[in-house]
């Protein structure tokens, strides 16, 4: 039948991909990988360095987890394009919705894996610190930030990554004024690079009661998490270290003890906070962690040689360069205002459905690069 012929080359106009996928991800040489890696384990005394060994294991296991993320897609193209010869030999047009949708579910997570060959940055594979900030007014901004941080925190559980909040500071009435949170999976960084910017609101206020259209700002910070491997020289004279009563969001979500620390960076003025962990030295790790990837963050915005060329106060964006706008009213859209990329399923991309968003920047990037030869 006609549908499913059509169906059925669609689907086998992306096989040269699919081979080009396992040469682009070095599928063999990561195969060839793992077998050293698992010898290794193997050998006597490999739990004598546990941090050595806890690193191969944590290298081993992302490894297989890219082989198999891979092999599955290669099962995804043949049990659909199996799934299409049978139909089409039946001719049972019931079926043909499930195999369409089966081939759009490919194409989509063969463009995504694609996607992650462009992720050679030093820190993309790293895991995600994002940190939020309402803009000017108040309750409304405050709850389009706290939007933003269900958002995002959405997007990283659709993905299969861990999230875990670091700080919460609750708005005046609802909402939140600033907030951290990690997100750990491979190239979580090299995903939500993109995401740092002005993210701007356009609805009908449900905090004003004539019920008048309203414009917020709130913005998002992405930083690489820098760990143990990476050394960041930071002088202990250029930290100032407070210590307060923990507070955010209802009370559950951080320990009431005057536990939690603020680091500033006296040479540059940043401020880091850490306020959910049950120790002040505890919070006081995470938040040098946050500090040390900020300073990591801005080195590599601003194309500097080493993190002491940093100078002066680190301001946010300037509002109104807003990198996406969010339309609930009159009509609803989604805009980014880098890549033109937009969607009006704003419920979908509220609740997390951003990949169409960060591909389409990813793919902006690459095709910049190419031009620059």
């Amino acid at each position: 039948m006609l549908q499913f012929e059509e169906l059925r080359l669609r689907l086998l106009g992306h096989e040269k991909a699919l081979q080009d996928l396992s040469e682009a991800l070095g599928l063999e040489k990561m195969k060839t990988e793992i077998a050293a890696l698992e010898a290794k384990a193997a050998e006597e005394g490999f739990w004598d360095d546990l941090k050595t060994s806890q690193a191969v294991l944590k290298r081993t296991s992302a490894l297989k987890a890219k082989v198999s993320a891979y092999e599955k897609l290669c099962g995804d193209y043949d049990d659909a394009l199996v799934m299409i010869e049978l139909a089409n030999e039946e001719e049972d047009l019931d079926l043909l919705p499930e195999c369409e949708e089966n081939v759009v579910n490919f194409e989509g997570t063969l463009d995504t894996m694609t996607l992650t060959t462009l992720l050679s940055g030093e820190y993309d594979s790293k895991n995600a610190i994002l940190t939020f900030h309402a803009g000017a007014g108040g309750t409304e901004a405050q709850d389009w930030a706290q939007m933003l941080f269900r958002m995002y925190n959405r997007w990283g559980e659709r993905h299969g990554y861990k999230v875990s909040t670091l700080d919460y500071l609750d708005g005046d009435e609802a909402g939140l004024k600033s907030a951290s949170i990690l997100i750990e999976g491979e190239n979580a960084y090299g995903f939500l690079k993109s995401e740092t910017g002005i993210h701007r609101l356009v609805r009908v206020s449900p905090f004003d009661s004539e019920g008048r259209r309203h414009t917020s700002f709130a913005s998002l910070e992405v930083m690489p998490e820098i760990d143990d491997t990476i050394e960041v020289e930071i002088a202990p004279e250029d930290i100032k270290m407070d210590v307060y009563r923990s507070s955010g969001a209802g009370g559950q979500k951080v320990n009431k003890t005057s536990s939690a620390v603020r680091l500033t960076h006296l040479p540059t003025g940043i401020v880091v906070s850490c306020q959910v962990e049950r120790s002040q030295h505890q919070n006081r790790e995470v938040a040098m962690r946050m500090l040390k990837s900020k300073l990591v963050e801005i080195k590599e915005r601003e194309h500097l040689e080493k993190i002491s060329d940093i100078k002066g106060d680190q301001k946010e964006i300037a509002w109104g360069s807003q990198i996406r706008s969010y339309v609930f009213m009159p009509y609803q859209l989604v805009k980014d205002h880098r890549t033109n990329f937009e969607s009006g399923n704003i419920g979908n991309v509220m609740d997390g459905d951003l990949d169409g968003f960060i591909n389409a920047y990813l793919k902006m990037e690459s095709q910049k690069k190419l031009a620059q030869g």
